[in-house]
């Protein structure tokens, strides 16, 4: 008997990996999303990139990133300075075909109604693929409207930025066909305060908007050091104030940028995060001097909604992946899919993944319309706030739960489980924790009465069409005009907030099945504090049938 006939070699009841299907095709709650806020002419791109990241080519992309993590080349063999970050050959193919598709700034080379909604939804299909090198995608899309408060500079640098020609390599940026952009904004002594930051920026050749600077101080976290240039927080001498500091200047010299070292992060391990040292390093103003917060505000709405949209995207290839396991999966006698609880378990992560998918889409549909509807700006204002809080915040639990659906097997890095789980906090961390948003909302609602009645007139719309919305809507009402103790109960207000929108959006256009099992589960209290505990009624069979991938 040969090993491959052996008992002892046989391979029997063991899931075929989930690979060779299209990621958009396969997401109803997505691609229902896209059409319903103006993106159907993407539907080409959408399934290009669906089936992209279904591929097993790149989808050994994701894994070769990661498993050849990048190195920090600090100095040649001489002495001489490098700084300089070394990655595997995968993370440039994923960052290639991201640039090639457009994730990385199309809406603003393209303006036409749906863009954001379209760019989005590309950024969440290509996100479960490997979520690292989205970090520089999401910052250089996050770059143009705070470029644009300096036209001169968004002259010179948004035709590269907005390229389609992915071109790494530390060159002057004249020089390139396309460019990425990071951003440095904290320091060891502040984190998210970044008023207290303290790396000083000096006049080189004038002072004020456009003017040259030079930087001296230090960043605790500089994301994508490899980027070709940043926006950066320093003091000038009229305050914190925002400004573009390239890696290489435009005589080819390196730009006195040192890196200190790489972290060592719990996940994200495929992109490179560091502590870097300014010693004069050359800059220019961007917006006005002391204004800094202001002008950069812009960027931190389009990473935060970043932030929403890859947590979405690992959420969805948890449900995925627990989907596909239990349904090639026996185990006492029945397959896992068949198993009451096991659908219990399924249908509740699928939920949670198709309100956070619904709210990602009206958020990005927002972004596209609020420059000409105050209503909708406002929405995108507070909206993003609150989806940023709610939607990171339930992450790590979810994607635990949908590990869990596949034992041991979930457990071992073979599976792409444990990279999920790594990546699931770090977006209730990037551009504020769970408690950075939950008081900008507060700021924002009492700041702005306006905003508050926007989110409620977005909540409302759903008004009579299920009692549990209702009454929702009318406890957070009364508890919003009782200001006492809302710093205090932040968190649970923002949770509401996110609760009623998002119980709105499915009231409205999912499925009747989907939205009286939100209602039931997160609204009525008729649910627990784990997934899985689905109430009597519920259509789990639908739920799990709705999210399946189609493999």
């Amino acid at each position: 008997m040969s090993e491959h006939t052996s008992p002892v070699h046989a391979v029997l009841n063991q899931p075929p990996p989930l690979e060779g299907y299209d990621l958009f095709a396969a997401d109803a709650a997505l691609a229902e999303g896209v059409v319903r806020e103006g993106a159907a002419w993407a539907d080409a791109e959408l399934h290009a990139v669906g089936g992209a990241a279904g591929s097993p080519e790149c989808i050994a992309w994701g894994f070769d990133a990661n498993a050849h993590t990048p190195e920090l080349r600090s100095h040649d063999r001489v002495g001489n300075r490098l700084d300089e970050v070394e990655f595997h050959p995968s993370w440039h193919r994923l960052l290639d075909f991201a640039v090639a598709h457009g994730l990385h700034a199309s809406p603003w080379a393209e303006d036409r109604p749906g863009a954001h909604v379209a760019r989005a939804a590309a950024f969440y299909l290509w996100s479960q693929v490997e979520a690292g090198h989205g970090c520089p995608v999401s910052m250089t899309y996050a770059s143009v409207p705070t470029l644009r408060r300096q036209p001169d500079l968004a002259a010179a640098w948004e035709p590269l930025v907005v390229s389609r020609r992915y071109d790494p390599g530390l060159r002057p940026a004249a020089g390139k066909a396309g460019v990425l952009m990071g951003m440095a904004m904290t320091e060891r002594q502040g984190g998210s305060d970044v008023r207290a930051n303290i790396t000083r920026a000096e006049p080189a050749d004038g002072s004020g908007p456009g003017a040259a600077y030079l930087l001296t101080g230090h960043k605790w976290f500089c994301s994508a050091p490899m980027c070709d240039a940043f926006l950066v927080l320093a003091q000038a001498p009229g305050g914190l104030s925002c400004f573009l500091m390239p890696r290489v200047l435009p005589d080819g010299a390196r730009n006195a940028v040192h890196i200190a070292r790489l972290k060592d992060k719990l996940g994200n391990r495929s992109n490179a995060s560091a502590e870097i040292e300014l010693e004069g390093a050359l800059a220019w103003m961007v917006g006005e001097e002391g204004r800094g917060v202001r002008t950069i505000v812009e960027m931190v709405n389009c990473t935060r909604l970043d932030c929403i949209t890859g947590s979405a995207a690992l959420m969805r290839q948890a449900v995925a992946q627990a989907a596909h396991h239990a349904d090639h999966r026996s185990a006492f006698g029945r397959r896992l899919a068949d198993q009451p609880l096991m659908a219990n378990v399924l249908a509740d992560l699928a939920l949670e993944s198709e309100a956070a998918t619904a709210l990602m889409v009206r958020l990005a549909g927002a972004a596209d319309r609020a420059a000409g509807d105050e209503q909708e700006a406002h929405l995108r204002r507070l909206g993003t706030a609150v989806g940023k809080y709610w939607v990171c915040k339930r992450t790590p639990p979810h994607v635990a739960e949908a590990l869990e659906c596949l034992g041991g097997n979930g457990y071992v890095e073979e599976s792409v489980m444990p990279r999920l789980l790594r990546e699931a906090p770090v977006n209730s961390i990037w551009e504020g924790s769970g408690n950075v948003n939950a008081l900008d909302v507060l700021r924002a609602t009492a700041k702005e009465p306006a905003v508050l009645e926007a989110f409620f007139t977005e909540a409302g719309q759903a008004a009579g069409a299920d009692r549990r919305l209702d009454d929702h809507l009318a406890s957070l009402r009364k508890e919003l005009a009782a200001p006492a103790d809302l710093e205090r109960n932040a968190r649970r207000v923002v949770e509401a907030m996110a609760l009623a929108v998002q119980g709105s959006l499915l009231v409205r256009f999912a499925p009747t099945e989907v939205a009286d099992a939100f209602c039931a589960s997160r609204l009525a209290g008729d649910g627990g504090h784990v997934y899985g505990t689905l109430p009597s009624g519920v259509d789990c069979a639908a739920l799990v049938e709705r999210a399946r991938p189609a493999a």
